[in-house]
């Protein structure tokens, strides 16, 4: 596994416990403390120092989520790979379930259903599995395809799949831009010779109660080019590699669910600029041979306020 984090240290033991937790305990796990200047590298050096399955590197100045993946993808030498984020945990048969399906199948990459973690004041509590998350891993697939399942497309985050190590060869994440994982993941279904799904939650995944996750920051511009950019360069994937029916789910998806937050935004926002990016984004979606089939699911934009 490997475990990219920047002064994430009130999180990166939960982390590092979740991986101790694995009912599969034959795993190694890269962590790599990206400039922290908290105690997430003191975090990190003491798990590689008691535990020998764990070793850090340390990036002496911030790089960013995607060149700290990648630079732990240079260092993997076990015939499996994926990726854990250093505030997010892990289910203890995570591992297990993950590398066991593709023991099975032969497949190039198994991807699991995920969950949000929020806090209620207290403590992080997991929510449920949201509707595009099982529309993609769920009913669960042995050895399908982007084609054979265009709504797996939803699933664009690194930390829910596990590959063989060789499927990442000549595959690495964008860096120095915001949403790294979304254009990769698109490459990974239209690369893969088979994918699997899993149903259930195998991941944790935290939305920070401090609204400091990336994820949490479209508001700024600069935010906000970057994600539009990862859109764009998931849906020219899918349509490059003739996913059709790919590029349809994510319309339906990015219409139902990413615009209407997008746009509330662009309504107050000071800067005319960012009303201007999504107007723009909003004509080049219009323009996409696959619109005039996309559907949205006006109930998939009221899950984002559970």
């Amino acid at each position: 596994m490997i475990v990219p984090g920047r002064d994430i240290a009130a999180f990166a033991t939960g982390a590092l416990d979740s991986l101790r937790a694995q009912t599969e305990t034959r795993w190694q796990a890269i962590l790599v403390d990206d400039g922290s200047v908290d105690d997430t590298g003191a975090i990190f050096a003491d798990a590689a120092e008691s535990d020998p399955r764990f070793r850090i590197i340390r990036n002496p100045e911030p790089q960013g989520l995607g060149a700290a993946r990648n630079a732990g993808l240079a260092l993997v030498d076990t015939p499996y790979l994926g990726f854990l984020d250093g505030d997010d945990e892990l289910a203890p048969a995570a591992l297990e379930r993950l590398t066991g399906a593709l023991a099975r199948s032969g497949s190039d990459f198994a991807a699991a259903a995920y969950v949000r973690t929020r806090s209620d004041g207290e403590r992080y509590v997991p929510g449920r599995i949201q509707p595009w998350v099982a529309a993609a891993t769920s009913p669960e697939r042995v050895g399908t395809t982007i084609l054979e399942h265009p709504h797996a497309s939803a699933n664009i985050v690194a930390w829910s799949k596990v590959s063989r190590t060789g499927f990442w060869d000549d595959l690495r994440f964008p860096e120095h831009v915001a949403y790294e994982d979304q254009i990769v993941a698109q490459l990974m279904y239209t690369r893969a010779r088979a994918f699997d799904t899993i149903p259930d939650p195998l991941v944790r995944w935290r939305m920070r109660a401090d609204g400091s996750s990336i994820t949490q920051g479209k508001a700024k511009l600069t935010v906000l080019r970057d994600y539009l950019a990862a859109l764009r360069g998931g849906i020219r994937v899918l349509h490059d590699a003739g996913a059709a029916g790919a590029v349809t789910a994510r319309l339906e998806l990015i219409l139902a669910m990413d615009m209407p937050p997008l746009h509330l935004i662009a309504a107050e926002h000071p800067d005319p600029a960012y009303a201007a990016e999504v107007a723009s984004f909003v004509e080049e979606l219009q323009a996409l041979p696959e619109f005039a089939a996309a559907r949205p699911d006006p109930t998939l934009a009221a899950a984002l306020a559970w």
